[in-house]
């Protein structure tokens, strides 16, 4: 009986089983003892296992299709914001109190860089 473990079985191992399973069918005269090991009851888990494999793709899916339309919505989202930000600059300026309700610095609050002074002047050393 296998132990019950937080990990899932590598999926080389469960076609393996699968595969165990497909050579349990073609056995003449099979009769276990324990019943629980039957092709019936194994046939079961095998239908089991195949449905269960099925809704996890089907799953897997709709994951990706929501992730596709997520991404769609975020990057029409974020365009919609960038025209807002432009916008806002454009009617209000750059220098505005809008501008800073938008997240952005004003223009007043950039540090501004220095000017770099000429080659040309003398050092005092």
């Amino acid at each position: 009986m296998a132990t019950v473990l937080n990990t899932r079985i590598p999926p080389q191992t469960v076609q393996a089983d699968i595969d165990a399973f497909v050579g349990l069918k073609g056995i003449i005269g099979y009769t276990p003892v324990n019943q629980d090991y039957s092709l019936d009851a194994v046939g079961r888990l095998h239908d089991a296992l195949r449905k269960a494999q099925e809704t996890e793709i089907h799953a897997q899916n709709a994951l990706a299709a929501a992730r596709d339309a997520m991404d769609a919505i975020e990057r029409d989202f974020h365009d919609a914001i960038l025209g807002v930000k432009s916008q806002v600059k454009a009617q209000f300026g750059p220098d505005s109190d809008q501008v800073a309700a938008l997240g952005l610095k004003k223009k007043s609050d950039r540090r501004r860089t220095p000017t770099r002074a000429g080659k040309d002047v003398p050092s005092t050393a």
